[in-house]
């Protein structure tokens, strides 16, 4: 499986002229990509205090736009996450988009930033995220700062993903946390982890880039820097089997002490 991964540096507030940019980038594509990968709240960026007139409302731009791109690109959606309003709630919401262009997951990030304060302005998912098949893969995603909780990723890993996509604006000031957390989620639930982060700024927050991709072992298999750009990697799932096979770690699980 061929995928790339958009290190975007989003416009903050600027809806309509990220989704120009993302459509861009979509057309700069090679053919051989099955997958693509966007970054969190990509439509808004981190204008937390505007996002009542920002989100999308029930997901009429955002969501019918991915879909024509997907089905115009033959290509699976890893939407990263977006602002997304219901009713008085706003919701950073992932959104995942097979190559027919049909809806088929989403989640919204359970964990929000407390450093940011933005329990005021966004809701929290009351739902894990759900395990989606693309392509007879099973995988997950989760949304930033849920990747300070490894039980969130293993969830997913004891639903038997072998994907695990981590959408983030991620500061920069603290990017040795990203990277360091992002192999933990690799070696300890012997997952792929493809990790998409922006760049740029908004406001006083400055985003750092480093957008990975982890092997089951622990391996960076590619990553990107500072810069906005494109990561493309392939993945090998027969070395994902032959890892778990040489430590068989889920055989080890004491379930009946934790």
């Amino acid at each position: 499986m061929k995928i790339a991964l958009y290190q975007m540096h989003v416009i903050p507030g600027k809806p309509e002229e990220n989704m120009k940019k993302i459509s861009e980038w979509f057309n700069s594509l090679d053919e051989e990509i099955d997958l693509v990968v966007l970054p969190e709240m990509w439509n808004t960026s981190y204008r937390l205090s505007d996002l009542n007139e920002l989100a999308d409302e029930d997901g009429q731009v955002i969501i019918p736009f991915l879909q024509e791109e997907a089905k115009r690109m033959n290509k699976h959606i890893v939407g990263g996450s977006i602002a997304y309003k219901t009713g008085n709630d706003i919701y950073n919401r992932a959104i995942i988009i097979n190559n027919k262009g049909v809806l088929i997951n989403t989640y919204d990030k359970a964990h929000l930033v407390p450093m940011l304060n933005e329990h005021h302005y966004l809701t929290s998912g009351e739902k894990k995220p759900r395990i989606f098949n693309i392509d007879d893969i099973e995988m997950g995603t989760i949304i930033c700062y849920d990747l300070r909780f490894p039980e969130l990723a293993r969830s997913l890993a004891l639903e038997d993903a072998k994907v695990i996509f981590v959408t983030a604006q991620w500061p920069a000031s603290r990017i040795d946390h990203w990277q360091s957390l992002l192999k933990a989620r690799a070696i300890e639930n012997q997952v792929f982890i493809v990790a998409c982060n922006t760049v740029g700024t908004c406001d006083n927050n400055e985003f750092g880039g480093h957008t990975l991709v982890y092997a089951p072992d622990g391996t960076l298999i590619n990553s990107l820097y500072e810069d906005e750009g494109t990561l493309t990697v392939e993945l090998d799932f027969e070395t994902q089997e032959q890892i778990r096979e040489s430590i068989p770690i889920f055989n080890s699980l004491r379930t009946d002490l934790y």
